[in-house]
């Protein structure tokens, strides 16, 4: 039978010493009854095999003996310490498990984008307003210039929960509650949740959030309304992004416009993302249609306005470089980690 010698009884007992330093209580036990129990302990047999020796090798082996157990005494006798004082602190702690990395909350982005248009808007003196999700037929279409034969009021568009009453298909309905309900002058945004029958894929979601604005004033013109997003614009994205827009329409409003921005990633220069125009579409805009002032009880030959609608969404998209919209609705920690400051 082969004989084990020294040097490699003398690295087991090493290896047990390392495990020894980390070991909780139970475990503890165990490894000093591997190195110091009276039959089998690890030290206790070379110290056995000594006899077996040379007197050059009994010398050098007993006196590297003598040195691992004075340091396995002093080891056990600082872990059973070290344990202990983890007991009284009256708390229910292993000191041998290893540390946790604690969770830190942050604002989603799409939070953040709200909160940062929100906030540029009442630098120009806009109020932050919000209004019921489920609405009637008339603040959601009619009143604002739709007629229910317009395809936006279609089934395949809106979710209809009765006759007459719907999931709001934009934020809308709030200009007219409050163009009702105050006298101009009116300067508000309307940040909340909208739905519509659209399929959930990299760009669309049947329940996504929208931003809109509306500002009715005596005298307010087409330059004030491009003066306002243009403002808006260097604001949030940067005070060198270009600006433009484009011709529309919109039943609500007349003259209708798109606004586009310099695309952020090719910073104009043409990419995939922009489908290499140099720019992106934020929002629609225009000046308040006259029949949908009158429909609110505003006299439109004395007050005038203008009003926009933006995806925060988009706008996050576009802000952080995220190429899916899906990612915003996923709550998916890999993701949303990087935005914790």
């Amino acid at each position: 039978m082969a004989t084990v010698s020294p040097d490699d009884q003398f690295e087991a007992v090493e290896r047990t010493l390392v495990e020894l330093r980390e070991a909780g209580a139970p475990r503890l036990a165990e490894l000093k009854v591997e190195l110091l129990g009276r039959k089998q302990g690890l030290l206790t047999q070379i110290l056995r095999s000594l006899s077996t020796l040379e007197p050059e090798e009994r010398r050098a082996v007993g006196q590297r003996a003598n040195q691992l157990k004075v340091e396995i005494d002093a080891v056990i006798g600082q872990r059973e310490q070290e344990l202990r004082a983890g007991e009284s602190s009256g708390e229910d702690v292993d000191p041998t498990m290893p540390g946790r990395r604690s969770w830190r909350g942050a604002i989603h982005p799409v939070t953040a984008v709200i909160d940062d248009v929100c906030e540029i808007f009442r630098e120009l003196g806009f109020s932050r307003v919000t209004g019921p999700e489920v609405e009637t037929d008339a603040y959601n279409f009619t009143k604002l210039n739709i007629p229910l034969d317009h395809p936006a009021a279609d089934m395949h568009d809106t979710f209809y929960l009765s006759p007459g009453i719907l999931l709001r298909t934009h934020t809308s309905p709030v200009q007219a509650r409050t163009m009702e309900q105050h006298k101009p002058p009116i300067r508000i945004v309307v940040p909340g949740r909208v739905y519509r029958r659209d399929p959930f894929d990299a760009s669309h979601a049947p329940v996504f959030s929208q931003i809109e604005g509306l500002a009715v004033d005596e005298g307010i013109t087409f330059v004030e309304f491009k003066a306002a997003l243009d403002y808006f614009a260097k604001h949030f994205f940067s005070a060198d992004t270009e600006v433009r827009f484009r011709p529309s329409f919109f039943p609500f409003t007349e003259p209708s416009a798109e606004v586009d921005v310099q695309c952020q990633m090719c910073r104009g220069s043409g990419c995939a993302t922009c489908h290499r125009t140099g720019f992106l579409e934020i929002m629609g805009a225009g000046m308040v249609h006259p029949a949908v002032l009158e429909n609110c009880g505003i006299d439109p030959e004395r007050y005038s306005g203008y009003a926009f609608g933006m995806g925060p969404e988009r706008i996050a998209m576009l802000r952080y470089g995220i190429p899916d919209i899906r990612m915003l609705f996923q709550n998916d920690m890999r993701f949303l980690r990087q935005f914790v400051e």
